[in-house]
This record gives C-alpha cells, structure tokens and sequence, in this order.
C-alpha cells in the first residue's frame, strides 16, 4: 500500500524511468534502423539509387529486389482508396476486388471541428490502404482556403491555419498508426486551381508563416508525417519542387523532416536544380520512365559532377527510412477493408460535419406525427458522389443517397414522393458555352416538382453540386447555384410553406436568396457511403446537428480578399496575395464587412449558455500556458454538442494583427439542462506573430482579448490578459 507522501515520490520516479526507458529504447531502434539503411546503401550502385527516385509504373517507384526492397506504391486517398487501375495506364484495371469505403471530403471532416474523428478517418483509411497493399497514402490535402471558388476547397480543409493544423495532426497519426505513409499535400500555397501548373505566388514571409504553413509543420513535427508532396505552382519565383527556401531550408533542415519529398504527377521541371533543392521523388503520369528528370539525366548529371552522390544518398536514406516505418516495419498489419467499423467511423463524420444554417419555424427535426407526406425533391437527393470530375474518386462498395437514407428511416411513417427538379448535365471538358447552357433551369422538371410538392405537407428541397461541378483541375466561375436551382427553390417554396432546403457541396455558394426566402436551411457535404443515413437523422431529430462551417460563406464573391484586390486569378501568370495574413474570418473581421455565414457558425436544435469564463492567470510571461474555463449549459430541450471556439486580439498592437484569430476550441456534448465545465488551453508563444525583418516569431507584450464563443461572429465571453 502506498501513502500519500509515498505516492508523491514513487509515481513521478516511476514515470521518470519508464519514460527513460522508453526513450532509450526508441533511441536504441532508431540507430538500429539508421545502421541497416546505411548499410543498404553501401551496398546498391548508382544505377539501382537512382531508379528509387522516379515512378517505374503511374503509382509506384522502383525497389531493389537483389537486396529485398520492394516497389514503393502509393494511392491517392482523399476520399478514400481509388479504384485499381492498370500499372502505366488511367483506365480501370477492372478488379471486382477493388471497392472500398467512401468517406466523406475534406471539407466535412474540417466542419465536424473534432480531431477525434479526423484520428478515426485515418485509422480507417490506413486499415484500407494495407489491405489493398498500397504503402503511401496520396491524402490528406490541407492548403489553406483562401478563395471561395477553388476547384479543390472540397478536398482541402478549411481557412484557418490552426483549425487545419489540429486536424492535419490526428488524421495523420491516424494513417500512420497502420504502418502507412500519410503524404500531406500540396507543398505550398496550392490555392487555386486555374493556372495550376504555372501560376507563380508571390506571398510575403509573414503570411507564408502564419497562414499557409502551419498545418503542414504540425503534420510533421506533431504527427510525424512520412512523406509530403510538392504542390505544381511556384512560390516566389521557384516551382515548388525545386524551391530550395521550401524544402531544403524550411521542411528539412528547420523543421527537421526526416520522410520523402515526392512530386504532384507531372510536377517536376528540372534534374539538377529539383535534385539540388530537395525533391526527392519523381512521380508522373505516363514513360518512358527512363527519359524522366530524375532517371537517366540525373544519372548523367551525378556522374557529370553536377550534383553530388551525397545528394542521391540522402534521398534514398529518406526513401528507406519512409519504408522501414511502413512495408519494411516489423509486425505489419494486413489491413482491412469495408467494416463495419469504417462505417461507423463514415456515420460518424457525416452527422457530426452537417450545418443548420436556419431553422425559423422550428421545421426541424421533422415531426413524423403532423407530417404524414414529404416531397423529396433535386438531383442531389438520388445522386452518387463517390466518383465524377478530375481526380480521384472511389469505387464505393455502397453509398446511401439521400433519398434512400430518409424512407430507411420514414418510409413505414411516412409517404415519400420524389421529383428530379433538374438535370445536372455538366462535364469538366465541356466549353464555357456548354458549362453555361447546363446551367440553366429545365422548367418541365420544374413544373413536376411543383406539382408533387403542392399536396404534400412538406417539401425537402436537395439542391447544390456534385464531384463533377467542384473539381480538380478547374475552379468555378461563381458563387451561383448550378443547374437552374434558385428557379427551382423559389417555385417550390411558392407552392410549399414547409419547404426544407438542403445544400449539398464542398465550398460555399451565394445562398443570399434563400436565407432571405427560405425559413430552413442544411448545409451537407459529399458525406461519404454512409451520408444519407446522417443526413436523415439529422433531419429526424435522431442526431442534434453540431456542425460548423470551416470557411467564410461571403455576401458578395467581391468581398472576398482575393477579389476585393483582384488578385485572382493572377496577371501575367502572378497571383500576388496582397491580403497576407488577412485571409479569410480575418479579412472579413479586420474589414468590418458582414459575410453571409461566418466562419465557426452552425445551429443546434438545442441551446447553450455561456458563463463563469476565466483564465488562470491574469499576467502571463512568455514561456507560460494559459488556461481558459467556463461553464457552458445546455438551456434547450435536446442533449446536443457545442464547439466552444476560443479567439484572441492584440490590444493596441505595434503591428498589423487581425481583429481576432482562433488559438483553441473544444467539441463538446452537454444534456439538455446539464451544465459542463469546458477548459481550454494555449501556450503564450502561440501569440506569437512572425517578424519578417528579423526572421523571428515574436510575442508582443502587453494587453490580450481573450474571447469564447460559438463562432467567429457569435462571442459569447470576453476577458483581458496580459503578457509580460
């Protein structure tokens, strides 16, 4: 029995040697695997080095099977693992093994706010990837949002660098943990699709530190993240696959990465220069794999003396080292594939990422013994988005549309009629012309969804877009609703006082008509195989919605920061980010201009009151950690999880700081008429803002607001403190 003074002593001394032991240990396997990897590389000849460095097939890189290294394969895995397709070609290899879970995108993982689920995504996708023995996976994808009409904001995350940078860490540790490479993308200031293989960004230092940054130096530094991938634009002048500042000075040697830096397909320009400069993959679409930069002229430029053996050598050490944590690590997992556990993990994403937008009449949840007949009506309601556009997708072994999520759920109760609406008759190879003619609305399907709606007690309106409207390799031309689908909502609301909209797609749209016409509004997202069954339990009541949206949903297109300073596009093959840091909430903020819906805003069918907020300190000196508490109770008749958001502002700052900036939020669940205590803490370095005149992070002294609330817009508690 241990008394309390003994206690006192004994336990820190036995965490002390346990954690010395463990770091011992770790110490001791590290050299052991630094050992075998050099001994490895005495042993290859500059021929075999160099083909480790260049794709051999479309997803693999040569191994060295004299000395039992394998291939390097990879996959891409945004949404899921891709469909098998054939070794040197894009056309399906036509496997009827190859089905997979579909999860939902980016952008719905980030507005479920909930690392724990981000770390289950990635546990998930990891089981996956090894049972389809791919060893890195091409995800996750976490560039900063920085305008509304990036093709990709589907995929990618959210606006704020700290939101991403939380997630960014648990959905790589979560890949990781099953012996798979996590490769972050893209190495950086991949902010837009158009002109994505040329555009030069021209961000200053502060912005590329505070903004665009950060999620990727988590990944590595906090989540350990095996492999990166280099983004196609160039940034100040340098591809980014060559851009010796990116990777060799910041990535490597600043931020200590110890993985490889692999190519975006087709995204290498040079043999020398790349190689110089850091990159340390060669990855690409079509051969002859031979002719590549890092094939046969890197060979000749190494034996040219031109670039250094040393350098090959360190690439390849990178290389193996990425393959002694994954296909060449002891006690591999076999993987798994479609569970019901990655089911579950799918379901528990989709009804945690879906946001109540409005709610006016108390419509929602759906009372199932007043509304006895529901017009479902839009495309979107029956529509797969597991695969369409440019880019990845998945060969989903199942996915629950909409329609077939609410009569699993109402179909005994309820009677349930559906109309298309529209036709989303839209490619990515169609001209400007034929893209415009698709969107116009086809009044015949109008008029049917207005004729089944009339004599039902309630409409549900599934309009948005698809994985064929956002897409890779191209941005979109507006904020406008595709498809003719305003026509289509105003007609059905005309006829129908108990009209739902639904909202469906990965990035924000003009929804200024509808939240002034509309009493009720979801916004969802591709949500994966199992995205009709939550959005139905949302809409029934079985779920409390508890999703926030990551990125700011403008009024106007032209209050955005990039096109307030038209700098997008880019002129003469320049974007210049002449906003800097003030991207996003903290343009909108600093500006003093109202957007449509916040950053951090989402309803509840419940309602939670703040009070009691404090900190632990009121003066704090720079190596210390704040701690923030309050008392959050839920006041409403329904249990239900709130994002407490914490922001802070400098006081009088010497230099330009946003109006308020996210530092810490906590996803929590509180029943109805409980109250629960929320505590949240940050490190006063975390205050820091970058100085690009002395390269330093800097700690302002002086007064903080420290701020709680339920989104950017909605602060709920302030308190002051100082930092000596």
């Amino acid at each position: 029995m241990i008394t309390n003074k003994l206690k006192n002593y004994v336990l820190p001394c036995a965490i002390a040697l346990f954690s010395f032991t463990s770091v011992h240990a770790q110490n001791k396997a590290t050299a052991a695997t630094e050992g075998k990897i050099n001994q490895i590389i005495k042993k290859m000849t500059l021929a075999e080095k160099i083909a480790m460095l260049h794709g051999n097939a479309l997803f693999s890189s040569e191994g060295v099977k004299r000395l039992g290294i394998p291939e390097l394969t990879c996959d891409d895995g945004p949404l899921g693992v891709r469909e098998e397709v054939l070794r040197f070609d894009w056309k399906s290899a036509k496997w009827t093994t190859d089905s997979a879970t579909f999860f939902p995108n980016g952008s719905a993982i980030a507005a479920t706010w909930n690392p724990a689920l981000a770390n289950k995504f990635g546990v998930a996708m990891g089981e996956e990837a090894n049972a389809r023995k791919k060893i890195v996976m091409l995800a996750p994808a976490f560039n900063i949002c920085r305008m509304p009409l990036c093709g990709r904001t589907y995929e990618y995350y959210s606006e704020d660098p700290f939101l991403n940078a939380q997630l960014a860490i648990q959905s790589v540790k979560g890949i990781q943990s099953q012996h798979v490479a996590a490769c972050v993308k893209h190495f950086a200031v991949n902010n837009q699709e158009t002109q994505r293989n040329s555009i030069n960004a021209v961000v200053d230092q502060r912005a590329l530190r505070e903004i665009y940054l950060p999620a990727f130096k988590a990944s590595i530094q906090q989540g350990g993240a095996y492999t990166i991938m280099s983004a196609y634009n160039k940034v100040n002048g340098y591809w980014c696959s060559e851009n010796d500042f990116l990777l060799n000075k910041i990535l490597k040697q600043e931020w200590g990465f110890k993985g490889a830096v692999m190519s975006d397909w087709g995204g290498t320009h040079t043999s020398v220069n790349a190689a110089k400069a850091g990159l340390d993959i060669e990855m690409g679409s079509s051969g002859p794999y031979d002719e590549w930069y890092f094939a046969n002229p890197l060979l000749a430029a190494v034996k040219a003396g031109k670039v250094s053996e040393n350098v090959i050598n360190d690439k390849v050490h990178r290389i193996l080292w990425v393959m002694f944590h994954t296909s060449m690590s002891a006690n591999h997992p076999a993987g798994k594939m479609n569970t019901p556990a990655h089911s579950k993990t799918v379901y528990d994403i989709a009804s945690e990422s879906i946001v109540l937008l409005k709610n006016e009449k108390h419509l929602l949840p759906l009372n199932t013994t007043s509304i006895k007949s529901i017009a479902v009506i839009g495309d979107n309601a029956t529509h797969k988005f597991s695969l369409g556009g440019f880019g990845a997708g998945v060969k989903a072994r199942y996915e629950v549309t909409a329609l077939a999520g609410l009569k699993s759920r109402l179909g005994n109760s309820v009677d349930i009629q559906f109309a298309q609406g529209y036709k989303p008759d839209y490619q990515t190879t169609y001209t400007d012309q034929q893209k415009e003619d698709a969107n116009k609305p086809n009044q015949a399907l109008i008029d049917q969804a207005v004729a089944t709606a009339k004599g039902t007690d309630a409409a549900i309106l599934f309009v948005g877009s698809n994985r064929d409207y956002e897409s890779e390799g191209q941005d979109r031309k507006s904020l406008i609703l595709p498809f003719g689908e305003q026509q289509l909502i105003n007609a059905v609301t005309a006829v129908n006082p108990n009209t739902i909209v639904v909202v469906i797609g990965g990035a924000p749209y003009d929804l200024n008509e509808i939240k002034k016409a509309n009493h009720t509004i979801v916004f969802s997202w591709f949500n994966g195989s199992e995205g009709g069954n939550a959005l139905a339990d949302v809409l029934i009541g079985k779920v409390n919605p508890s999703g926030k949206l990551p990125f700011t949903f403008p009024a106007s297109l032209g209050d955005s920061p990039a096109f307030a300073l038209n700098t997008y596009p880019g002129e003469n093959g320049t974007a210049n980010y002449k906003e800097g840091i003030l991207v996003g909430y903290r343009w909108f903020d600093t500006k003093k201009i109202d957007p449509l819906y916040c950053f951090g805003y989402g309803l509840s069918y419940t309602d939670f009151a703040y009070s009691g907020f404090s900190t632990n300190k009121k003066v704090y000196n720079k190596s210390e950690e704040i701690t923030a508490r309050l008392k959050l109770k839920n006041i409403g008749k329904y249990a239900g999880k709130e994002t407490v958001q914490l922001y802070i502002s400098k006081v009088n700052s010497a230099v330009l700081k946003p109006e308020k900036e996210l530092k810490a939020f906590k996803k929590i669940w509180v029943e109805a008429g409980k109250e629960a205590v929320v505590s949240m803490a940050l490190n006063v370095k975390d205050l820091a803002y970058y100085n690009d005149k002395t390269d330093k992070w800097v700690v302002e002294p002086g007064q903080y607001k420290i701020m709680a609330g339920s989104s950017s817009r909605d602060i709920r508690a302030v308190g002051s403190i100082n930092v000596q």
